[in-house]
């Protein structure tokens, strides 16, 4: 996105929407990709899910809200969200258009950058990852959502190849002259290949969403000890196993609250907290609504 604008009130003071994407990442479906089209502006929706997101404004405005300030988007505009970050969005304009694709990290693999690992552009604090504030940069982001929102709807043949080229081409665009990463991350994305070592944890929460993952279990199915397997997830992913593991349960709940008519008690057992009032806590502070208010909302 290109530039960041103060709020004047915080996002608790707009209404709140459940926003609920229909779809299962996979080993067998390992990306999800979509154009959306809004004829109209839309309320501030908040969105959880288990992949990392790329974005495109290709027509019309949009707003990333990140604490107390507002990421403003307009046509050739990207934004960047890591797996499980929960994140408020809006449309502000009539017909505006985007296209997302959301996957998982072995869709693009550890190598797909040439000297340097992708994660770590999704790694650093939403405010440190790549913009598109240059015109001829943004023109040049315009093009491949362009080309991405061409392949999405006609899916000709090898349609999902070509997705995955257009995203580590658009990606390659935004890091070239990216100055985010601190050198010791930079060193680390480098020489050491990260993604690799993490990924018998990520897949072990991807297969069990509810049941709870202890650090010394992910830990020993990486064949790491404790601290080297923090250590390497922390840069990996940018934020603690304990943190991610926290927000994939937390997404868990919401599905199912949208899905199914459990109570919130039973809800908050099944995605592995303590009780509901451990899930009304968690769930206030990174959606920005109640688990009754988010099934309320997601249901209009």
């Amino acid at each position: 996105m290109s530039r960041v604008a103060k709020v004047l009130r915080s996002s608790a003071d707009w209404p709140i929407r459940a926003s609920y994407f229909r779809f299962r990442l996979s080993p067998g479906q390992p990306f999800h990709a979509r154009v959306s089209v809004y004829p109209r502006p839309t309320p501030l929706s908040v969105s959880i899910h288990e992949g990392f997101e790329v974005g495109i404004v290709l027509a019309g405005g949009y707003e990333m809200h990140r604490d107390d300030r507002v990421l403003l988007g307009r046509p050739g505009d990207m934004w960047l969200v890591g797996m499980w970050e929960p994140h408020r969005w809006r449309v502000t304009k009539p017909r505006t258009q985007q296209v997302v694709v959301i996957f998982f990290p072995e869709f693009l693999g550890e190598d797909a950058l040439p000297n340097a690992s992708w994660l770590g552009l999704f790694a650093c604090p939403p405010e440190e990852r790549p913009s598109t504030l240059d015109p001829d940069r943004r023109k040049t982001v315009l093009g491949i959502g362009r080309e991405l929102r061409q392949e999405i709807e006609q899916k000709g043949p090898h349609w999902e190849v070509a997705v995955r080229l257009l995203l580590i081409r658009l990606l390659f665009v935004v890091s070239r002259d990216w100055r985010g990463l601190s050198s010791s991350q930079a060193g680390w994305a480098l020489h050491r290949p990260a993604l690799a070592r993490v990924m018998p944890a990520l897949a072990a929460i991807h297969a069990q969403p509810a049941a709870r993952v202890t650090l010394a279990e992910a830990a020993a199915s990486c064949r790491l000890s404790a601290a080297q397997f923090s250590r390497v997830f922390r840069q990996t992913m940018g934020l603690s196993f304990a943190k991610f593991r926290l927000r994939s349960r937390l997404a868990f709940a919401a599905r199912l609250l949208l899905t199914t008519d459990l109570p919130v008690e039973a809800a908050a057992g099944q995605a592995g907290f303590v009780d509901a009032s451990h899930l009304y806590r968690h769930f206030l502070e990174h959606y920005g609504a109640t688990p009754g208010q988010y099934r309320e909302q997601g249901r209009r």
